[in-house]
């Protein structure tokens, strides 16, 4: 939780009742432990954490914000260019080419990148170019499969540049076709010399370097190593769930001077995310990510055959909630959704809605068969006679069906909210800061 610990840094400047120099060293010292212990290489830090002292104790206040909002600012604005920027595939026919040493994630990743590539409407195919790792071919088939992606590999075929030869030639129809190859735990001279020979026959348009969010220090090292033998044109990095350090690969990024394209922040297909540092920066200090948040309702709404306006205007009733629940739990915990709104947000939310569980899902289709078309239509009636009725029918109990009314209260003003926030109807203070 290290990078996280920087909202509590915007916590203390805007409950700060003054700003000065004692302030000024005290967040410092905040965000120098923070990266630290995040792992960002301690140039970096020192670089970032230097350029905020000097500029918070010597700019002028710009005209229209006070003292703290000119603070969170220059934190902000800092942080950004240490992160370096991001990179945006195009929606166009190409080909990806995914490296990096076993157990980064890359045959998931693989399949995770087809599948947001499938999502905005390529035909996207995968690769299994991995002849060293038995599992491989499987893992993958079976990925490309359930996502409904295609899918090339030879399982009994050990070299993998015909392979990739012959999946060029069989796939020549798709828009999107991503290589997948072989890892290792170190950087063997085999495994750069079978990189160098796919990349030569597949000439991919990225070629995109796999990093464990927990790697730590020796990201630079690795991928200095990918980026001089193929020429590393952009860095996904995995496992990015808020509980791994993450500096490391970021730190890694800079140095090199190469852009991160993607963030993986879970298991599921849709813990994955094109890294927007802008919006990225903005998460980290509790400002949220509106951006990112819409792109994934409206992604889910499309998969699930739902109307995206509906859903985000806050009108969906218990009826609609019926066939929303597989959405809602592809759209991941309510937890993770609240990480992408401002700390202003102004919502309050209990725990036991927060903690959505599979189970609790299916207890509250169980509720709503037990409902009538009139209480479906218009929650607004359901008394405690009705509840009680309700759970009696359901076999439930009354609190199980308070808790579902209260769900579909919560995410009815999620919703709501959230549109607000995307037709820039954001807090004043937010928008005064550039978010």
């Amino acid at each position: 939780m290290a990078l996280e610990s920087l909202k509590d840094v915007i916590r203390k400047i805007t409950r700060s009742t003054t700003v000065d120099k004692s302030l000024v060293e005290e967040i410092v010292r905040d965000i120098q432990r923070a990266l630290i212990k995040a792992d960002v290489n301690v140039r970096h830090v020192k670089e970032i954490s230097d350029a905020i002292k000097k500029r918070a104790l010597s700019e002028e206040v710009l005209e229209g914000l006070n003292a703290r909002e000119h603070i969170i600012k220059i934190v902000y604005e800092e942080l950004l260019k240490g992160i370096g920027e991001g990179l945006e595939i195009p929606l166009k026919k190409s080909k990806i080419m995914l490296v990096g040493l076993q157990g980064s994630g890359k045959t998931t990743t693989s399949a995770k990148l087809a599948k947001y590539f499938k999502d905005k409407g390529l035909r996207t195919a995968v690769v299994c170019a991995d002849t060293w790792r038995p599992a491989a071919y499987d893992q993958l088939k079976q990925l490309a499969e359930s996502y409904g992606i295609a899918f090339y590999g030879e399982r009994d075929n050990k070299d993998a540049v015909k392979i990739v030869e012959n999946a060029l030639k069989k796939l020549k129809d798709y828009d999107m076709i991503i290589i997948d190859t072989a890892g290792r735990h170190a950087l063997e001279k085999e495994l750069i010399d079978e990189m160098i020979e796919i990349a030569r026959v597949a000439n991919p348009d990225y070629k995109l370097l796999v990093l464990d969010a927990a790697i730590g220090q020796l990201a630079s090292k690795q991928a200095k190593a990918f980026h001089d033998a193929i020429g590393i044109d952009g860095i996904i990095i995995t496992k990015f769930d808020g509980t791994a350090k993450g500096g490391g690969a970021l730190s890694a990024a800079r140095e090199i001077g190469i852009p991160i394209a993607f963030i993986g922040t879970g298991e599921k297909v849709e813990d994955f995310e094109r890294f927007d540092p802008a919006g990225f920066v903005s998460r980290l200090l509790g400002m949220g990510d509106i951006r990112a948040l819409i792109e994934k309702v409206e992604r889910i709404a499309k998969q699930e055959e739902l109307d995206p306006e509906k859903f985000l205007k806050g009108t969906f009733t218990l009826k609609d909630i019926y066939k929303q629940i597989e959405a809602m739990q592809k759209m991941g915990p309510i937890k993770k959704i609240f990480e992408l709104l401002p700390f202003g947000f102004g919502l309050k939310v209990d725990d036991d809605v927060m903690e959505m569980t599979q189970e609790k899902m299916k207890k509250f289709k169980v509720i709503m068969d037990s409902m009538t078309e009139e209480e479906l239509l218009n929650p607004k009636i359901i008394d405690s006679s009705r509840i009680r009725r309700i759970a009696i029918g359901s076999g439930t109990t009354p609190q199980d069906v308070k808790e579902l009314l209260k769900y579909y209260r919560t995410m009815k003003n999620v919703m709501k909210k959230m549109k607000k926030l995307e037709k820039g109807k954001l807090p004043l203070k937010f928008k005064k800061l550039g978010f």
